[in-house]
Order: structure tokens, then C-alpha cells, then sequence
């Protein structure tokens, strides 16, 4: 697929690929909330992402300066529908689960405020880059709500269930130097330079062979739920399994030939 047939999914999510990485960028202002339309266009998406072997990395970024995503829309549940809440819990955990699924390597750039199912969608995404004047919330219990794209089983996964604890149970909202520094997010760098961040550790992702990077990331997250017991044997088995792979026999031989390997990503 080019640009335009991605971005014919919806107007809420724009796309532009450049070489191996897609670049999609939140467009729902004025806060960059998500809704059923641009949830289900981010499972289109991410399965169009998948099916597309050019693609290796996917980056995600906020429209404007001020939000990386504001999460959902308030408005969806001020009268209490119970009907609609369970809906809409569905599509953003159907959907961000299918983002955290994604075959490549996915990054969030994120330039500015990403609270609730805003920091959800940064929380699936293997990778976070803020911009310095970022704050980040799961602030759901303030309203009465929980977190229900991910939010209570990732969150304390990057930063421990104490930092977890404050941010859920407290509401207490991090700036991208503290988030820093509790493992919420991996970089931080200067007022509009996440894009740019973000696209340069996507360059590094092309150098990588794209078979090896989505077995690697499988057994990653895999560590989260299986004991290590368990995990080893499966890792073994997947190393000779990448002997199957077109990639394999071209890595080790542009190595040795001292060349720059040609991936064909099978």
C-alpha cells in the first residue's frame, strides 16, 4: 500500500511511510482523543502494517504541539451507559493490544501531554521518546474509571508496582524528566525534537534483520508471562528456526563479505 491508501483507513490517523517506517501521526484535535472511528482504524492499520514486508518500524506521534493524546473522550460516558462503556472498552483494548502485536518495532514520539488512554497507547508501543515538557497521567480514578486499554498490567511492568501505585491509586502526574527516571519512557529529548528522535531509532531498526527483530520482540514480551524455565528452551528453538529465513544466510554473509546486508524480510 502507498501513503494515500493508508491514510484513506481514516482522516484521525494520518500516515506517511518513509523508506521502512511508517509515520502516523494523531489527528483528532484539539486533543488528540480517541473515538471508535480511529480506534478501528488503528487495528486496520496495524494489520495493513503487518501484511506490508516493506515496513519495519511504525512511529507514533500527536498532531500539533501540546498532546500526544489526550486518551477518550469524556463526553462518551457522562450518562452512565453501561452498554457503550463495554464497547468502548473493547475497541481500545482490542485495539492498543493489536499496536503492542505489531510484527516491527513500534515508537512513540511523544510532544506533549499523554494522559489516560493517551498514555495507554504510548505504553503499547515498545518504545517512548518525550519531549521535555510532557506530562503523563492515568488519571481515570479521578473520575471515577480505571484504566482499561492496558494501563494497571503495563505500567507496572515498565516502572514497578510502587511508581504503578502513584500513578493509578494517586493520580499522580509524571514530567518527562521523571519518567525518565522510573523507566516510564527511554529518552527525552528537547520542545519538538521526539519526531526526529523517534525516526533516527526507526533508521536503526532497518539496519536490523526484520525476521531476527519480530522473533527477538516475541520472546521480549513473552517475558513477561512465562517463567524462565520455560522461556530459555523457546529461545533456542527459535534461534535455528531464523535458519529457515532468507535473512539468516544474508547477515552472516554480508558480514563476512564486509557489505551492507539486503534484507528481504522472510
Amino acid at each position: 500500500m502507498n501513503d494515500r491508501s493508508y491514510s484513506e483507513i481514516t482522516d484521525k490517523l494520518r500516515v506517511e511511510v518513509r523508506e521502512h517506517t511508517a509515520l502516523v501521526t494523531i489527528n483528532n484535535p484539539p486533543a488528540n482523543t480517541w473515538d471508535a472511528e480511529s480506534l478501528s482504524g488503528l487495528v486496520t492499520l496495524v494489520e495493513a502494517l503487518n501484511a506490508d514486508r516493506n515496513i519495519y518500524a511504525l512511529v507514533l506521534h500527536g498532531q500539533g504541539e501540546k498532546f500526544f493524546s489526550a486518551g477518550a473522550d469524556l463526553n462518551l460516558f457522562a450518562d452512565g451507559d453501561k452498554a457503550r462503556a463495554r464497547k468502548m472498552a473493547r475497541l481500545f483494548g482490542h485495539a492498543f493490544e493489536t499496536l503492542s502485536a505489531f510484527r516491527g518495532v513500534s515508537i512513540a514520539a511523544i510532544n506533549g501531554y499523554a494522559m489516560g488512554g493517551g498514555l495507554e497507547c504510548a505504553l503499547a508501543c515498545d518504545i517512548r521518546i518525550a519531549e521535555e515538557q510532557a506530562q503523563m497521567a492515568l488519571p481515570e480514578a479521578t473520575v471515577g474509571l480505571l484504566p482499561c486499554a492496558g494501563g494497571t498490567q503495563n505500567l507496572p511492568w515498565l516502572v514497578g508496582e510502587g511508581w504503578a501505585k502513584r500513578m493509578i491509586l494517586c493520580g499522580e502526574r509524571v514530567d518527562a524528566a521523571t519518567a525518565e527516571r522510573i523507566g516510564l519512557v527511554e529518552q527525552v529529548v528537547g520542545r519538538g525534537e521526539s519526531l526526529d528522535a523517534a525516526l533516527k531509532l526507526a533508521e536503526g531498526v532497518a539496519r536490523q534483520s526484520p525476521s531476527s527483530v519480530t522473533v527477538c520482540k516475541t520472546l521480549v514480551q513473552a517475558a513477561r508471562r512465562n517463567p524462565l524455565a520455560q522461556a530459555l528452551p523457546v529461545e533456542r528453538e527459535l534461534f535455528v528456526d531464523l535458519f529457515d529465513t532468507e535473512d539468516q544466510k544474508e547477515g552472516v554473509n554480508a558480514f563476512l563479505e564486509k557489505r551492507k546486508p539486503e534484507w528481504k524480510n522472510g
